[in-house]
């Protein structure tokens, strides 16, 4: 299921909007529902002191402009296409990380077949969190950057380089030229807590039902696996890049 063809150039909700703009993207037009209140007012105030142009709709326009499918929270705009970055120009901006604390960490997220939009964005907000370097998703059987995964990542998408690649496999490769190390996190691991996880590292996530495919399971250095103590022995695919991912931030502080 390739969930791409959802519109790009409609963003819904508060932060995502915001985001949005204070980022600098080409914003055609910001539309607010008449007599907002609270942070919505914020919203407003961004717009025009970025010069956008904005108009007031009522509530039941931006019903309709998001399908009535998510929280709009009154707000959204227009915006030019996402725009995919290119893998080497990410490549090079990690080479040229400072060590000084606050700098981003040479992190990559490898997402093989995320086929969920809401773990997309999820696992592209924890990862602007964390302070990684990009999000690599493959141009085939997975979400893509939606209307979806703009909102569920809080307007991490504004900030964070999300790369699209024919191959995952293949990609791997060339990221092994260039010194990273490769962990697929999958169940039957190593324990995540006895795994040093330093230097340039590149975590693989695998599809929600399936896991990680065969052929990049076999390209991974290392086959990682949180230690689990309840009843439930597996989490959500964003919940496990999330722990994840700030082990890493956490050995890397070290």
């Amino acid at each position: 299921m390739n969930v791409s063809g959802e519109n790009t150039n409609l963003i819904f909700g508060r932060n995502a909007v915001a985001e949005a703009i204070k980022s600098g993207r080409n914003i055609q037009s910001v539309f607010v529902q008449k007599n907002i209140q609270g942070a919505g007012k914020g919203i407003l105030e961004l717009a025009r002191k970025a010069g956008v142009s904005i108009t007031l709709v009522d509530k039941r326009e931006l019903d309709r402009m998001s399908g009535e499918k998510m929280n709009h929270q009154g707000v959204a705009c227009k915006t030019s296409p996402y725009e995919y970055a290119d893998l080497d120009n990410v490549l090079s901006s990690i080479d040229s990380l400072s060590e000084l604390e606050g700098s981003r960490l040479p992190l990559l997220i490898l997402l093989d077949g995320i086929e969920d939009p809401h773990n997309l964005g999820a696992i592209m907000r924890t990862a602007e969190c964390v302070g990684a370097s990009g999000v690599v998703i493959p141009k085939k059987h997975s979400a893509g950057i939606t209307e979806t995964v703009v909102k569920t990542s809080a307007g991490a998408v504004e900030y964070l380089p999300c790369v699209r690649v024919s191959n995952i496999a293949s990609t791997i490769d060339k990221l092994k030229e260039k010194g990273f190390w490769i962990y697929g996190c999958d169940m039957d691991g190593d324990s995540l807590w006895s795994t040093e996880l330093k230097g340039k590292v590149a975590i693989v996530i695998g599809n929600e039902g399936s896991g990680i495919s065969r052929l990049v399971r076999e390209k991974c250095d290392f086959i990682v696996s949180i230690p689990m103590r309840g009843a439930i022995s597996s989490l959500n695919a964003s919940n496990a890049a999330a722990v994840v991912m700030y082990e890493v931030a956490r050995q890397a502080q070290k």
